[in-house]
Order: C-alpha cells, then sequence, then structure tokens
C-alpha cells in the first residue's frame, strides 16, 4: 500500500471512528501514528470531527502533532480550545512555527494569544514578530545551544546535556565571544571525536557561514542550497548570534516559492491557500487578471489577421497552416520562457548571463527551427505528391511554411528567454511572464512572419 493510500484509509477509519463516537477506539487507532500522520489525517476531517479527535490525543502527542497541522485547522483548534489549554500549545510549540501561525492570524487574537504566553515565551514571539515581513528573522527559533572558545570539549558537552534537549537541532554547536558575537560553528562529531580536555578554540577555525537577521527569506534558501547546511545560524548587524534556521523551514519557503511560481506560469496570480480552501470568488479574482490580459492579446492577434485579410481572400490555402506557425512559435517561447524562469529561481541564470543565454538559445532555435521547418516542408510535399493537395504553387506553399516555421521558433525561443530576464532586471518576478502571455506575444508576432515571408515567396502567383 502506498503512503497516499494509507493515509487515505487513516483518514477513512478515523472520520468513522469519530462519527460512531467510539472515543477509545479513536485513541487506539491514533496511539501507534507518528505525529505528522495524525495531523494529516485530522487536517483532512470535517471542522466539527477536528476538535474531538484532537482533544483525543494525550498531550504530548497533540503537542508535536499539532505543529503540524494546515494553519487552518490550527486556527480553527485554537478557537475550540480554552485559554489555559491554547496556552499550553504555544508554550510547546517551536519558535519558528508559533511565529508562522500568529503572524496569519487577525490582529486581535494574535494580540489574545499572546498574553497567554509566559512572560519569557511573550518576549521572544514579539521579538520575532518584531521583524519584517518574509525576512529570515521571521524564520529563526532562538532555540539553539552555543559555548565559549575558553571552554573544554568536556565543559562544552555537560553544557549541551543539560540545555540541549530545547535545541531545535543538535547537528552544530555556536561559538560566542563575551559579547555573543559569533565567532564558530563546529560540528557536533568533531566534539565526540577528540580529548575531552581539548579547548574549544583549539578546534576552532573561524570559518563560517551565517545569515542576516533582516535577509530576505529567499536568500537564505540559495545560501542552505550552496553550502548544503541542515541549519544556519542567524546574527544581527553587530554579528551577534540571535538565533538559527533549520532546513525544514526553508523546505516550506521552497515549497511555497516553487507553487507559486507554477500558478505563474500557467497564467495566473498565486494562491494564498491550498486550492480547495480558496474561496471561489478569490479563485475568479486570481484568474480573471490574466485571462482578461490573454483575451486582449488575442484581440491583438485577430487584429493582426484583420490587416491580412487581402492575402487571405486570395491565397486561402495559408490559413490552413496558420494555427500550426503560430502554435509552434508559441510552444517555443513557452518552453524557453519556463527554462529560464527556474534556472533564475534555482540561482543557475543571473542578469549578466544574458548574453550567454540569447546565444544559447538564438543556437537551439536555429537548430529546433530547422527540424521542425524540415517537417513542415515534408509534410506539404508529400501531401501535395499523394493527394494533388494545395494547387499547382504547391513548392512555393511548402517553402514558405518551411521558412515560417524556422522563423517563428527562432522568434519563440529568444523572446521567451530574454523576456524572464527584463522582467527580473526592471525587479519584477520572471514567473509573471508566464507561459500563455509569451505565446499570446508570439502569436501576434508569429501572424507578421508568416505573411511578411509569404508576401516574398508567393507573390506573383497566390498573392
Amino acid at each position: 500500500m502506498s503512503m497516499d493510500q494509507a493515509t487515505d484509509s487513516l483518514n477513512e477509519k478515523l472520520e468513522a471512528l469519530v462519527e460512531e463516537r467510539r472515543f477509545d477506539a479513536v485513541k487506539e487507532l491514533l496511539a501507534e501514528r507518528s505525529p505528522p500522520d495524525i495531523a494529516e489525517a485530522i487536517d483532512r476531517l470535517p471542522e466539527k470531527q477536528e476538535a474531538i479527535a484532537f482533544r483525543l490525543l494525550p498531550k504530548e502527542t497533540a503537542w508535536q502533532a499539532f505543529e503540524y497541522l494546515s494553519f487552518d485547522a490550527q486556527e480553527h483548534l485554537l478557537h475550540t480550545l480554552s485559554d489555559v489549554d491554547a496556552a499550553a500549545l504555544l508554550e510547546e510549540m517551536s519558535a519558528d512555527d508559533r511565529t508562522a501561525l500568529l503572524e496569519e492570524l487577525p490582529g486581535k487574537v494574535t494580540r489574545r494569544l499572546l498574553n497567554l504566553l509566559s512572560p519569557g515565551e511573550r518576549r521572544v514571539a514579539m521579538q520575532l514578530l518584531g521583524y519584517p515581513e518574509d525576512s529570515v528573522g521571521r524564520l529563526m527559533t532562538p532555540d539553539y545551544v552555543r559555548v565559549k572558545p575558553t571552554w573544554t570539549v568536556r565543559e562544552a558537552l555537560d553544557h549541551i546535556r543539560v540545555f540541549g534537549h530545547d535545541s531545535e537541532t543538535l547537528n552544530v554547536v555556536y561559538v560566542t565571544d563575551a559579547a555573543g558575537v559569533l565567532v564558530d560553528d563546529l560540528r557536533i562529531r568533531q566534539l565526540l571525536t577528540v580529548d575531552p580536555s581539548e579547548r574549544i578554540d583549539a578546534l576552532m577555525d573561524r570559518e563560517f557561514v551565517a545569515l542576516n537577521v533582516l535577509d530576505d527569506e529567499s536568500s537564505a534558501v540559495s545560501v542552505f542550497r550552496k553550502f548544503d547546511r541542515t541549519a544556519l545560524p542567524v546574527v544581527d548587524g553587530a554579528g551577534v548570534l540571535v538565533g538559527i534556521v533549520t532546513v525544514d523551514d526553508v523546505l516550506d519557503i521552497v515549497e511555497r516559492e516553487a507553487t507559486e511560481d507554477i500558478q505563474m506560469l500557467g497564467g495566473m496570480q498565486a494562491l494564498e491557500e491550498p486550492y480547495l480552501q480558496v474561496p471561489i470568488t478569490t479563485m475568479v479574482r486570481k484568474r480573471v487578471v490574466w485571462l482578461v490580459i490573454l483575451l486582449f492579446g488575442g484581440m491583438l492577434t485577430a487584429e493582426a489577421m484583420t490587416f491580412y485579410e487581402d492575402q487571405l481572400s486570395q491565397a486561402v490555402v495559408l490559413a490552413i497552416f496558420l494555427p500550426l506557425i503560430i502554435a509552434s512559435g508559441g510552444n517555443s517561447g513557452s518552453q524557453a520562457a519556463t527554462l529560464i524562469t527556474r534556472a533564475i529561481a534555482l540561482g543557475e541564470v543571473r542578469l549578466n548571463d544574458w548574453w550567454r543565454v540569447m546565444r544559447r538559445e538564438i543556437v537551439s532555435g536555429v537548430m529546433l527551427g530547422v527540424i521542425l521547418g524540415s517537417l513542415g516542408t515534408m509534410r506539404i510535399v508529400l501531401w501535395a505528391v499523394a493527394f494533388e493537395a494545395y494547387g499547382p504553387h504547391w513548392p512555393l506553399v511548402a517553402l514558405t511554411v518551411g521558412v515560417s516555421l524556422f522563423g517563428v521558433v527562432v522568434w519563440g525561443s529568444l523572446s521567451g528567454s530574454l523576456l524572464p530576464i527584463l522582467l527580473k532586471r526592471l525587479g519584477a518576478d520572471p514567473a509573471t511572464s508566464s507561459a500563455p502571455f509569451i505565446a499570446t506575444l508570439v502569436d501576434v508576432t508569429g501572424i507578421i512572419i508568416f505573411f511578411s515571408i509569404a508576401m516574398v515567396f508567393l507573390s506573383g502567383t497566390l498573392l
């Protein structure tokens, strides 16, 4: 049984047991499951059943599962819990996950929940919420282990045994000076494989990678990817260690940004919520903007065809191949836009690489154009010979279609690859150069290319 099937099975059993009010059976069913599995099953329950299933969990399990629930489920459960239970949940949540929840709630609800926290946890929550939205400061957690350079390894390990249970991760131990400034980071294995009497400063090389608390969260993604870390320290402007960011938070950012890019490349504004939870009115509003823009783009295509109405009336055969021409150009442009947008997101292409991109796309566009143009020409030749189609001037028609295919594919590849870079240069999201937008743009220019070439080759015969 696949993981999805197992989850569906658990959800169905859980929903049936809650509906039948067999609460002992619910406890037994969930007792053998991990917190992520429990959270996923509860997430899929109707709202009225979510709270019932959640209240049947042991406290420790409930605290752990709560962090894995969707935002909507978390918000609903907080409204159903007493202040004491809500405070206990928030106290047990990791600081970064708690910040992510609180920043999404209405201000009035956030203030109420902040007042439920203990003074220490409230101070931490207020500090993290005080950083700019989408900054590294909102992602970090203050739960980490730090040691002093003057300590011995034995003293450091004793310190970790006492305070390590509160740390988000123990893979890395951070070394700070008397002022709290980060001076190095040490892998835990370095401490476990040396003489306990060795001093910490003897193990230091003072080479480390850190994020700034005010950095944009997307920069954290590129740093994690570049240095292949599971956690990174976060420092303020003076270099003082103020927290750490772990890879699980970065993976959430990667997923969200990838989802936004895919949705925008599909020709719509990005959704802030899962598909099934987005109100229909919001869905329409997110989709209608680009559809209207593309509608006007389609009108430009119609206007371009109207401009060549005389040529179409004289050579009706051209209309047969018009969809083929503009579709090929749009497809090549959409491919190029998707490739370059993703390459920019991954840091594989930078703004100053535009010349290299253009050169590569010209070469690949020429090769693709030759292939598609040859196939289009061969198709007309075969039909003309086998079925006597396209009239006596079919060789010129074949030449026109072949050269036009070559031209629109080269143009589509070039425009599709350079538009995302231009948008990035202007400070816009490259993903807004969506595939439908590129296709519409190339449609209009494809018509101009097709009829311009037709007038060159067919003038004096069909035209």
